[in-house]
Parts: structure tokens; C-alpha cells; sequence
């Protein structure tokens, strides 16, 4: 078994203050990563931080780019245990796209009609939360999303998911340091009672 994890974010831009005005919800963007470090993480966002209609597939990592810029941003880090060879399928959809990268583009038509609870899809267009639903389908991971419109906010209904952390992502690596410091700090104390 592998893990994988959701990250729901909301950064505070202008377009995510729209989108959680019309939709009401906590988070904007939802992102798919394959580690438990975030080093390997993929969404439909911003190509350059200070330009949101340059935008496409992303490779994110929470202290470069957007977030280093938008550093007030606030995650929920969700994990899902997913069976090897699901894990091994989900890895190679996205790999594969990431090499082909600039025919995929961003879907802000299809991300707008969300809040006129619409639902309008383009060939190789995506949004944050229709490419994670696109990947997890491709590698045959069942999570009972809904069939259409999905939300960011839709992959919190996901069961059997583990929430790994909550609070500013900039800090999300410190708490998982600091997670690995108190496990070891736990084992010397073990071993010096023996």
C-alpha cells in the first residue's frame, strides 16, 4: 500500500476570494501530491506567481512560487492509502501529462460556470479539482466524488482519508520535522530506560 494526499488550500488572491464568495466554501484549490513532503505535488493554478491568467498544469511547492508569494495561504493536507499498482497508474498519468504540459490548459470558463452552478468542459482544459478527479479516475481510485461541477471542497467528503495537517502551508514541512524530532526524542527515551 502507498500513500497519497490532497491538499485543499485557499491563498487569499483575488481569484480565490471570488471563488469562495460565490461557492461560500473554506478552501479554492485542491492539488494532488505523490510524497508525503509535498515535493511532488500537481495542480491546475498560476504558471507565474504574480500573473493568475497565466495559467495551466503546475508543479507546486509550498514555499516557491505562489506560495512563497501568497504565504498566508491555509491547507488541509488529507492522506489516502491507495493499493501499489493504483499508485504506480496515478504517478504515470501524471508524469505523462507533465510531459506534455502545453497542450493542457486552464479551464477558467469551465472554473467561472461553477458559480452559476454550471458545468462546461473542454477537451484537455482542467481546473484544480477537475484534473484531481481526471488522475485519480485515470488510476482507478474510487472516492465518490460527484459526477459534475466538482468543488475543491468536494474532496473533503472523501472517506477514509487521514487529515495529516491543518494551518499555514509554509509551516507544514516544520510540523513534519517536528513530528520525526518527537519520534526520535520518544525512541533515545525508551532505549535509555532499558
Amino acid at each position: 500500500m502507498k500513500r497519497i494526499y490532497i491538499v485543499l488550500t485557499y491563498s487569499g488572491t483575488n481569484l480565490s476570494k471570488i471563488i469562495k464568495h460565490w461557492t461560500k466554501d473554506e478552501f479554492s484549490h485542491v492539488s494532488i501530491a505523490l510524497d508525503e513532503d509535498l515535493k511532488e505535488m500537481y495542480s491546475f493554478g498560476r504558471l507565474h506567481p504574480y500573473n493568475p491568467f497565466w495559467a495551466g498544469l503546475v508543479h507546486e511547492v509550498p514555499n516557491e512560487g505562489t506560495y512563497k508569494r501568497f504565504f498566508r495561504t491555509k491547507a488541509n493536507v488529507y492522506s489516502i492509502e491507495v493499493e501499489d499498482h493504483q499508485f504506480v497508474d496515478l504517478r504515470n498519468t501524471i508524469y505523462k501529462m507533465w510531459e506534455n504540459r502545453k497542450k493542457y490548459k486552464f479551464n477558467i470558463i469551465g472554473l467561472l460556470a461553477i458559480g452559476f452552478k454550471k458545468e462546461v468542459k473542454m477537451h484537455n482544459y482542467f481546473y484544480c479539482a477537475e484534473f484531481v478527479k481526471y488522475v485519480l479516475e485515470k488510476a482507478h481510485i474510487d472516492l465518490n466524488l460527484p459526477d459534475k461541477m466538482i468543488r475543491p471542497e468536494d474532496f473533503k467528503s472523501i472517506e477514509n482519508k487521514t487529515l495529516e495537517y491543518s494551518g499555514l502551508l509554509n509551516k507544514y514541512k516544520k510540523k513534519s520535522l517536528l513530528k520525526d524530532y518527537i519520534e526520535i526524542l520518544k525512541y533515545k527515551t525508551a532505549n535509555q530506560n532499558k
